[in-house]
């Protein structure tokens, strides 16, 4: 008799226990949303800044309705909500599966977009910051990366209402790119690597035509040519230079120019 008592007992303890877990589960409040609802309601949150919570409510959305109208509309807007909340891998990781699952949707140039957006936000500052750090620290990655990302969206969607946009930011990061290659071409003939100095900067008149850094680049190949006495090259330069910028303010400068030239470029 005792031995029974002690498994009753037993089995009501473990049946309390069971009891107190499922009812400190904490209920699905989704449970019997329609996808009208959840996408509703997701949305609210994004417009809100709740990223978190509307990345949630998308992601039951599309799991609990992976076939309805509203399942690829919530797969963009977890792309956008993970952008907004400046998480740029997981935003990364949505766009690309949104573009691979779904290449043909009549939206996808946004998501083409979208992904330039993501890797422009992670450089910006670029030309702030780079004042207060060695340049050669500065790897210009997102740059290129958001520059071809942009120059997609442009060569596969030419009248996307996106597109014009893009070109501007493209333009944007050409400039930025020929910027760092201008100071890296400064670093070089600091240390007196007058050579390298050069070269670079001669990589940015081959590479960024159109961009405002080829002025401080023909003047480095002339400093560069001057320490390495290349007389000839030098003076070559100096004849183009003078043609293209007469008004320069590295020429301006004169003395002070020699002596403190690479501070000169804002």
């Amino acid at each position: 008799m005792q031995k029974k008592l002690s498994v009753v007992a037993a089995t009501l303890v473990l049946l309390s226990l069971s009891a107190c877990g499922l009812f400190s589960e904490k209920a699905d409040e989704t449970k019997g949303w329609t996808a009208t609802k959840l996408y509703s309601e997701a949305t609210e949150e994004l417009e809100g800044a709740h990223y978190e919570r509307a990345i949630q409510l998308y992601e039951k959305l599309e799991s609990s309705y992976p076939f309805g109208t509203y399942a690829q509309q919530a797969q963009m807007q977890i792309a956008y909500a993970y952008y907004k909340s400046q998480d740029q891998a997981q935003a990364l990781a949505a766009v690309e599966r949104f573009i691979k699952l779904h290449p043909n949707h009549n939206n996808v140039d946004y998501m083409y977009y979208l992904r330039g957006l993501i890797n422009f936000n992670d450089q910006i500052g670029f030309l702030n910051f780079i004042y207060a750090q060695d340049t050669t620290e500065r790897d210009p990655k997102a740059t290129r990366e958001a520059y071809a990302a942009f120059k997609q969206l442009v060569d596969k969607f030419p009248n996307s209402k996106y597109t014009p946009d893009a070109l501007d930011r493209m333009r944007y990061l050409l400039n930025a790119m020929a910027a760092y290659e201008v100071h890296v071409a400064r670093y070089y003939y600091r240390r007196g690597a007058y050579l390298a100095a050069a070269n670079r900067a001669m990589g940015i008149m081959s590479d960024y035509r159109d961009s405002p850094a080829i002025e401080e680049a023909l003047f480095i190949m002339i400093r560069s040519y001057d320490k390495l006495g290349m007389t000839e090259l030098r003076d070559d330069t100096m004849r183009v230079f003078k043609l293209n910028y007469p008004n320069s303010k590295f020429l301006d400068e004169g003395k002070k120019a020699e002596r403190h030239w690479w501070k000169l470029w804002n």
